[in-house]
């Protein structure tokens, strides 16, 4: 089996004429932690939206654990195994926080026809041992998600995606929004994946966390790769270098 579980090969989005993505050749392997780094506009949310199916490639393949994929939509990626936490968090704010972690996941007590019986106890329990294990407090998870403040919003939505043991989990500036404790919080989920051998894919602009926390650090620049960089390789510096344009990887020179 290899140990590549996901690989996109000339990866492209057009908007019009605008080019947001343009020959992303990405690879991560199993248990491996990669940052993807760049200014705004780079291509780095663009490059997720690709992979998770919230956008349709212009061109190019993804191939996932072993297979080429393509998915119509997120809920296509995550019943393949892709959790995802993007910026805009996607929770229902009508819904408490047990519907929220178990959307499109409901647990059936039992079935009556065509009619089903959901069992909200049984969420409910795994969803306070899903808040214990990764240290997110929310005083009541009965309350609307609506009336939640920003940060405890976005530790629904982490937590949601480390409930359910994955395949590959994406974190799109997960901790972007949060104060001190609650980034400890974050931070201490992705360790947890680290050591369960769960492949990562963290989007952010925060150099302290991705040194801390990644293996190997890939830069956008203009829609493009412009460098990958294993951790132990490189400093923030350098990294700052690529992000600005004042460095590019000779592989990837011809490209920009």
């Amino acid at each position: 089996m290899s140990d590549v579980i996901l690989e996109t090969r000339d990866l492209t989005k057009h908007y019009g004429g605008v080019h947001a993505l343009q020959g992303a050749n990405f690879t991560l392997r199993r248990g491996e932690h990669v940052a993807i780094m760049g200014d705004n506009g780079a291509g780095k949310s663009t490059f997720v939206r690709q992979i998770t199916g919230v956008e349709q490639r212009t061109r190019g393949e993804i191939i996932f654990a072993g297979q080429p994929v393509h998915f119509e939509n997120p809920m296509d990626a995550r019943n393949a195994g892709i959790e995802t936490v993007f910026q805009t968090l996607a929770l229902a704010d009508q819904l408490d926080v047990p519907d929220n972690l178990f959307l499109g996941r409901e647990l059936i007590k039992f079935k009556l026809g065509p009619f089903s019986i959901l069992d909200y106890k049984a969420m409910r329990e795994r969803t306070l041992d899903a808040l214990q294990k990764t240290g997110v407090k929310i005083p009541n998870i009965r309350g609307t998600i609506e009336r939640m403040s920003g940060g405890q919003r976005q530790c629904v939505a982490i937590a949601r995606t480390a409930t359910f043991h994955s395949k590959l989990t994406i974190m799109d500036e997960p901790t972007a929004a949060l104060g001190v404790q609650e980034t400890a919080q974050v931070e201490n989920i992705i360790r947890n994946l680290k050591e369960a051998g769960e492949p990562l894919i963290l989007i952010s602009h925060n150099m302290r966390q991705v040194m801390d926390l990644c293996d190997r650090i890939v830069v956008f620049r203009r829609g493009r790769i412009c460098a990958n960089l294993r951790k132990e390789e490189t400093d923030g510096q350098d990294v700052v270098a690529y992000i600005t344009g004042a460095k590019t990887q000779p592989e990837y020179a011809d490209a920009m």
